[in-house]
């Protein structure tokens, strides 16, 4: 195992140090942004802060712990997804310029390449609400395949789950493998992520933060399953959201990823999981003027959930659930926020700003400003 990996179970105690951070999450849960939350921010060889606040819901009173799992939403774009290509990108099996259709032969936009879909720049609609017409991951990968473009490829960089659909049978194609199956093995064991997975398993239950009580279509409060409607009717797989997951793994995750940056990466005996020069190349703005986005991540811009402090080189996403990683390679940082905000209600939005406000104050202790 990596040793910057054995170094993210040592949390610093000097936890007073980030009582700004704590302010911001306590009046969050205090004011009904969520019900609980856990922040952790670290660097790439330690994790300096690892706090659990709130609870899981509003009903029962079960505290959040660090070991509190989260559906991380579209946080399953980065840490999945993108990581899935980054790893064959770097084998030379998929090409980011070539059309997409070199790996999807049914998709029917066959001029659009996988940076492209990348950047989000295809074309491609943002989102359809198909979850009631499928009742496989096939039928939903053939309407993926078969949507018309809203705009031309290049021009607009609209934020879209049905490229997202693509890049997942882009992935399963060149591999061999459904996407859960490949991530397990090719990402989840080899950083010891023990805690992530799709599909969580029923013993997993009672440490799972609920999401949504979701009147319109399972008649439930939904926990333990997906939240988003259209990857639940893929049963649960999908490389747009799906996934589940803890802090202590997402801190493993975002320190192998910032050991790519400005130091010499850790000796280790195993096959790496990532190649740190295809790393870099997808944690940069890929247009500077035309959209912030990097292949797969985004990167700082005026209303992110970045805030105002990380700097230009920092890169992260969200999720819709109420999550959030950002990491700063200028100051070896990273920040990560998990919370069920859509509990009980997707109408909640007080995560917008909290997300900010966040990163803001654990630049500011970092910095020792």
């Amino acid at each position: 195992m990596h040793s910057l990996l054995l170094a993210a179970l040592l949390v610093s105690q000097d936890t007073a140090r980030w009582e700004p951070v704590a302010r911001v999450v306590e009046a969050a849960v205090a004011g009904r942004a969520f019900p609980g939350a856990v922040v952790a921010i670290g660097r790439r060889d330690s994790v300096l802060y690892l706090h659990a606040f709130g609870h899981l819901d509003y009903e029962h009173g079960q505290p959040v712990q660090t070991s509190t799992v989260y559906d991380i939403a579209s946080l399953t774009k980065v840490v999945g997804l993108t990581t899935a290509l980054m790893q064959l990108v770097a084998q030379h099996r998929v090409d980011l310029d070539s059309p997409a259709v070199r790996y999807v032969p049914a998709f029917q936009n066959r001029s659009i390449t996988v940076r492209q879909l990348l950047t989000h720049s295809s074309g491609l609609p943002a989102f359809k609400q198909w979850w009631t017409r499928v009742h496989s991951r096939d039928d939903m990968f053939a309407l993926a395949n078969a949507e018309p473009l809203e705009q031309p490829p290049g021009t607009h960089m609209v934020y879209s789950d049905i490229g997202a659909l693509v890049m997942t049978q882009v992935v399963e194609n060149v591999s061999g493998e459904r996407l859960d199956q490949y991530l397990e093995s090719q990402l989840f064991a080899p950083l010891g992520l023990r805690d992530t997975r799709f599909n969580p398993p029923a013993d997993w239950l009672d440490r799972i933060a609920p999401t949504e009580m979701d009147h319109n279509w399972r008649h439930a409060m939904v926990r333990g399953q997906v939240h988003d409607e259209n990857a639940a009717s893929m049963g649960g797989v999908s490389g747009h959201a799906g996934m589940f997951s803890t802090a202590p793994d997402l801190v493993r995750f975002a320190q192998m990823m910032l050991s790519c940056f400005g130091h010499q990466p850790p000796a280790t005996s195993h096959q790496p999981v990532v190649n740190c020069t295809t790393v870099q190349e997808f944690a940069q703005v890929q247009q500077p003027g035309f959209s912030s986005r990097a292949l797969g991540w985004d990167t700082p811009n005026s209303n992110s959930s970045a805030g105002g402090l990380l700097s230009p080189q920092s890169f992260g996403h969200t999720g819709f659930t109420g999550t959030s990683m950002w990491m700063d390679p200028s100051r070896d940082l990273f920040v990560i926020l998990l919370t069920n905000r859509v509990h009980p209600t997707r109408e909640n939005t007080q995560i917008f700003q909290v997300r900010r406000a966040v990163a803001d104050a654990a630049v500011l202790v970092a910095d020792g400003r």
